[in-house]
C-alpha cells in the first residue's frame, strides 16, 4: 500500500474516534447528569470545554508541528486523548469530568492541528480533494456510529464506557501511527517558538469563548459575561499587533493572508460554521419539543445529513480535484443556503420525512463544500506552513462553531421569558415552566427558529459569494524565503491585504500542479 493511503487510514482513525464521541456523549447526557449530580453549569462545561480548549489551542500546536514534527505532535495528540479519556471513565464529580475533559480536549487539539497538515504532506495538490473527500466518510459514519453506540451503551452498561471505549481505538491509533507515519519536517533550530504571542491569543481566544458561554447560560448582561468578552478585544488586538510589529517567527504568518485563495476559504470556512454548527441543536429541540417526539426517533431523524455527507463528500472531492474549488464548494454552500431557507418555513405539522429530506440536502452541499474547500486553503499555503494553516483553518472553524450557538440560541429565546436559553442548552427545558400556553409557546419558539435559519441562510449566501470570489487560480508553491521568515511587515495593517497573485486559469488535464 502506498504511503499517502496508510497516513490517511491513521489520520481516519482519529477523525472516526473524534466524532464517535461527540455524538455518543450528546446521547449519554441525561445519564452522566443524573449519576454525578452535576449542575447545568458543569454539564454545559463538560460539552464545552473540550471545544474551547482546542480551538484556543490548535494554533499554536499547529506552529509547533512545523517546528518540532508533526508524527511527533500527532501520536503524542492519542496518548493525552486517551488519558484524558480513561480519566473521565473514573470522574466522580461534574467538576471532575469537567477538568478531565479538558485534558481530553488537549489531545483533540494535538490532533486536529496535525491532521490536514498530515495529508497534505502525503498527497499531492491534485488529489488532496479526494483525500478530505474520503475524510467527510469518515466523520459521517463517526457520528452514526456514535448515535448507535450510546444507545447500545447505555441500554447494557454504564455511561463510563462512552468515555472508555476510546482507549482501545487509541491505543492501536497510536502504535500504528509511530510505526507507520513519515516525519516530514526537519527541525530548523534558528526558530523560535513566540510564547507571548501564544500567551495573547490564547489568553483572548480563552475570555471570548467563555465569555459566550457564560452570556449562554446566565445573561448577556452580567458581569461575568461582560468581562471576559470586553478582556478578549484588546488581548486579541495586542496579539495581531505582536506578531505583526515584534515577533521574529510568529505563531500566525500574516503573510498567509497576502493569498486571496487562502483569504477567501477561510472566510468561506467561518461563515458557514457560523450557520451549520447549531442546525441539529435546533432541529432537536424542534423534534422534542414541538413534535414531541423521543430522543432516540430524534437523532434518528438527523441521519440523513450524515448519511448524505458520507456519500457525496468522496465525490465531490473527485470531482475538486479535476474542476477546482470554486465550482464545487460554491455548488455545495448554495445546495446548504436553500436547504436553510426551507427550514425556515418549518411549522408543527410539518412532514418530518420532509424535514429528513430538507437534512440530507445539507448533507449534500456539505460533502461538496467540506473537501473542495479545505483542499483549497492547503493548497494555497505553503508546505513549510501546513501545520500554521491547518492549525488557523480549525481555529477560525472552532470559533464559528460557538459563536453559531450563541446566533441560534439569541433568536430562539428573544422573545421567550429570561433564563429559558440555559434550558434549552443544558436540557432541562419545561414548557410548562413558561408561563405560555402550548399554543403561544409553539408560535413563539416556531417564530425564533424561523430568524436563526433565515440568519444561517444570510451566512451561508456570503460564505457562498466569497468562495466564488476566491478566483480560479494555479498553486505556484512559494519557496521558504518567500514567506521572508514572516519578519513584522513594516507597513502596518496593509501587510495583510491578500494579493491577487499567480491568477493564471487552471483548466481540467493540467496535471498535479494544485487546486484553483
Amino acid at each position: 500500500m502506498e504511503y499517502k493511503w496508510k497516513a490517511l487510514a491513521i489520520v481516519n482513525l482519529g477523525g472516526l474516534m473524534g466524532s464517535i464521541d461527540a455524538t455518543v456523549l450528546v446521547i449519554g447526557f441525561p445519564s452522566v447528569a443524573r449519576e454525578l449530580g452535576a449542575s447545568l453549569v458543569e454539564m454545559v462545561w463538560v460539552l464545552m470545554i473540550y471545544l474551547v480548549m482546542g480551538t484556543a489551542l490548535v494554533l499554536s500546536l499547529g506552529r509547533l508541528s512545523d517546528m518540532k514534527g508533526r508524527k511527533r505532535l500527532y501520536t503524542a495528540g492519542f496518548l493525552v486523548f486517551i488519558l484524558g479519556s480513561g480519566l473521565c471513565g473514573f470522574a466522580g464529580t461534574g467538576v471532575e469530568l469537567v477538568l478531565f475533559r479538558a485534558i481530553q480536549g488537549v489531545g483533540g487539539a494535538m490532533l486536529i492541528a496535525n491532521s490536514f497538515a498530515i495529508v497534505s504532506d502525503a498527497f499531492p495538490a491534485s488529489e488532496r480533494g479526494r483525500a478530505f473527500g474520503i475524510n467527510t466518510i469518515v466523520w459521517g459514519a463517526g457520528s452514526v456510529l456514535g448515535i448507535a453506540l450510546g444507545g447500545l451503551i447505555l441500554a447494557v452498561t454504564t455511561w463510563r464506557w462512552i468515555f472508555w471505549i476510546n482507549l482501545p481505538i487509541g491505543a492501536v491509533a497510536t502504535v500504528v501511527g509511530m510505526l507507520v507515519l513519515r516525519e516530514s519536517v526537519t527541525p530548523n533550530p534558528k526558530e523560535t517558538f513566540d510564547f507571548p504571542a501564544a500567551f495573547l491569543f490564547v489568553a483572548g481566544l480563552l475570555a471570548l469563548l467563555f465569555g459566550v458561554t457564560e452570556g449562554i447560560l446566565t445573561s448577556w448582561g452580567a458581569p461575568e459575561t461582560l468581562g471576559p468578552i470586553l478582556l478578549s478585544a484588546p488581548l486579541l488586538v495586542a496579539f495581531v499587533l505582536w506578531e505583526m510589529r515584534v515577533s521574529r517567527d510568529p505563531i500566525l504568518p500574516l503573510s498567509l493572508f497576502r493569498s486571496w485563495p487562502f483569504s477567501a476559504g477561510l472566510l468561506a470556512t467561518v461563515l458557514q460554521g457560523l450557520a451549520l454548527f447549531s442546525t441539529n441543536f435546533v432541529l432537536m429541540i424542534y423534534f422534542q419539543g414541538i413534535r414531541h417526539v423521543s430522543v432516540l426517533t430524534a437523532s434518528l431523524l438527523l441521519l440523513p445529513l450524515f448519511l448524505a455527507l458520507m456519500v457525496v463528500g468522496p465525490v465531490g472531492g473527485r470531482l475538486s480535484d479535476r474542476y477546482g474549488a470554486r465550482f464545487l464548494s460554491t455548488l455545495g454552500l448554495g445546495v446548504q443556503a436553500l436547504a436553510l431557507l426551507l427550514l425556515s418555513g418549518l411549522s408543527a405539522s410539518t412532514p418530518l420525512a420532509l424535514v429528513a429530506v430538507y437534512e440530507g440536502m445539507l448533507g449534500v452541499g456539505g460533502g461538496l463544500f467540506f473537501p473542495a474547500n479545505t483542499a483549497a486553503i492547503m493548497a494555497s499555503s505553503p508546505p513549510n506552513r501546513y501545520g500554521v494553516a491547518s492549525g488557523a483553518m480549525m481555529t477560525f472553524r472552532n470559533t464559528a462553531v460557538a459563536l453559531s450557538y450563541v446566533l441560534a440560541l439569541v433568536a430562539l429565546t428573544s422573545r421567550l421569558p429570561a433564563g429559558l436559553g440555559a434550558q434549552l442548552f443544558g436540557g432541562s427545558f419545561r414548557p410548562e415552566a413558561t408561563g405560555l400556553s402550548p399554543g403561544e409557546l409553539t408560535a413563539t419558539f416556531l417564530s425564533g427558529m424561523h430568524a436563526a435559519f433565515l440568519i444561517a441562510t444570510a451566512c451561508v449566501v456570503a460564505a457562498a459569494l466569497f468562495s466564488a470570489l476566491r478566483g480560479r487560480h494555479r498553486w505556484n508553491e512559494l519557496p521558504a524565503s518567500s514567506i521572508a521568515a514572516d519578519r513584522p511587515a513594516p507597513r502596518g495593517l496593509a501587510g495583510s491585504i491578500p494579493l491577487r497573485a499567480g491568477s493564471v486559469e487552471r483548466r481540467p488535464g493540467d496535471g498535479p500542479r494544485g487546486l484553483s
